[in-house]
């Protein structure tokens, strides 16, 4: 399969690397960006991962294989509803969102001629750094990407975006979209909650220098999260409230469960807790748990 022109709608780390992948498999013909800010679309054509900068109209889309939507998922309601008129009947059009069930009703909203051809996605390969000049090629090589297919996608379409990403070097699975976003609630969305409110804790208190001279390797490791994209994460978390906020419970009673063990000096408990949690972080570590 070669994709002879893709429309890539945000060219920063997920679009981008997602060009440059493409291209390096030579995958595709021409790559048209299109975004907000122009700075970043001059920087994509200078470093190769656009060949031309494109609008929302239908010298741009009419024509396109494929069109990823690779921005904020807060942003995708109204970037369909503009994209919607100049798209063609057989584009097949895919998104990088990490959540999915608010993918799926803006779909159905504002494309509902198109929900054949809309095959959603979600690669599993974020990194704190964002912007053009942090994508890469080989960004999904050995990652996972999944692919929540609505009822009426055709399969040729769940197949061109299946067969984009693995060319990307991911491995392709499935879910629906409703498991995905419970999934990826306790696993993603959950973590990097944790993340920001402890560097944020830490940051509001007065003798705040204090505690970041003194802070090492295992809050470097705990927070790394904490410096990826606001505004990304501010919008999966009103996406996924959901989801997220029964995960929160869900770690909030195993912090009290901890918090009572301290207060009695319970050390049993503290180390079956330590000890249990260590025995699956290192198999997940070594490619059991997957």
């Amino acid at each position: 399969m070669r994709l002879e022109k893709i429309v890539v709608v945000g060219v920063g780390l997920i679009g981008g690397s997602f060009a440059l992948a493409l291209k390096k498999a030579g995958l595709v013909g021409e790559v048209a960006g299109i975004g907000r800010s122009r700075a970043t679309l001059d920087e994509a054509m200078r470093l190769g991962i656009i060949d031309r900068i494109g609008a929302f109209d239908a010298a741009t889309l009419g024509g396109a294989d494929l069109v990823l939507l690779a921005t904020p998922v807060g942003q995708m309601p109204l970037l369909m509803q503009t994209m919607a008129p100049h798209l063609g009947p057989q584009t097949t059009i895919t998104d990088g969102g990490s959540t999915k069930g608010d993918v799926e009703a803006a779909v159905r909203q504002f494309l509902p001629a198109h929900l054949s051809r809309f095959v959603p996605a979600h690669p599993i390969a974020g990194a704190e750094n964002s912007g053009a000049g942090a994508a890469k090629a080989d960004l999904y090589v050995d990652r996972k990407v999944v692919l929540t297919p609505l009822p009426e996608c055709d399969a040729d379409a769940i197949e061109r975006v299946r067969t984009a990403w693995s060319a990307c070097g991911a491995t392709v699975h499935e879910m629906t979209p409703s498991r995905h976003d419970q999934v990826f609630a306790a696993v993603s969305h959950l973590p990097h909650l944790l993340s920001f409110a402890l560097v944020h804790d830490l940051a509001q208190r007065e003798n705040r220098e204090e505690f970041f001279r003194f802070a090492a390797s295992g809050f470097r490791d705990f927070t790394r999260i904490a410096a990826s994209h606001p505004e990304m994460w501010r919008d999966i978390c009103i996406a996924n409230k959901s989801a997220l906020l029964s995960e929160l419970e869900q770690y909030q009673r195993q912090l009290e469960e901890l918090r009572n063990a301290l207060l009695v000096g319970d050390a049993v408990a503290l180390e079956a807790v330590f000890a249990e949690a260590r025995t699956v972080r290192r198999a997940w570590a070594e490619g059991k748990l997957s």
